[in-house]
């Protein structure tokens, strides 16, 4: 269990942060600017359950659990490939891939099919999960240049969760604009 009983250190002052290893890297390190990302994330979702809460009750349980699961691959991400702590490094797992799989399924189910591509808004709810989705879209994207480096490798397990992630939020926020009815939907050309 995480303690935390004084919330400054000092420590990064320098312009430094130190990885779940205990290396000390640079604030703009890839690495973390990945982990950062996916807390950006995590943050807009819970801007999305300020909404979800009580107009949408299911759709809220599920992402309480997703804004868990991102502290997991935060904390998976936290560590360079090779390295492990006293207690055992968390990694995602492929069944938290499996259960996003299965919600966005259960969700899509209650939504008609799309004819046209849709523009982020509709309901508050809906709102930020599209903020949320194209934060986590900015998350992977860090995420795959991080894989392109020696030596900084990523889970498969991690890379199709937040691949997932971005579909779910993309779903998410259709069946939060009152099943899409609320969808605002692209005209091509419409201002020209």
């Amino acid at each position: 269990m995480v303690v935390l009983n004084k919330i400054y250190t000092r420590t990064g002052d320098s312009g430094t942060t130190a990885l779940g290893s205990g290396e000390r890297v640079a604030k703009y390190d890839l690495r973390v600017e990945a982990y950062g990302t996916v807390d950006e994330t995590n943050a807009a979702i819970g801007l999305a359950r300020l909404h979800t809460r009580d107009a949408e009750p299911e759709l809220d349980v599920m992402l309480a659990r997703i804004q868990n699961d991102l502290f997991d691959l935060g904390a998976d991400l936290c560590f360079p490939s090779d390295t492990k702590d006293e207690r055992g490094r968390l990694q995602v797992a492929d069944a938290l891939v499996v259960r996003l799989e299965g919600e966005i399924d259960e969700l899509n189910q209650a939504l008609d099919p799309l004819r046209s591509f849709i523009l982020p808004g509709g309901t508050p709810a809906a709102s930020f999960l599209h903020l949320a989705r194209t934060v986590s879209r900015r998350a992977e994207r860090l995420m795959v240049a991080l894989t392109s480096r020696p030596g900084e490798p990523v889970g498969d397990a991690a890379l199709r969760y937040i691949n997932r992630l971005s579909d779910f939020l993309f779903v998410a926020a259709r069946y939060a604009n009152g099943k899409g009815k609320s969808d605002v939907m692209w005209v091509p050309g419409k201002n020209r």
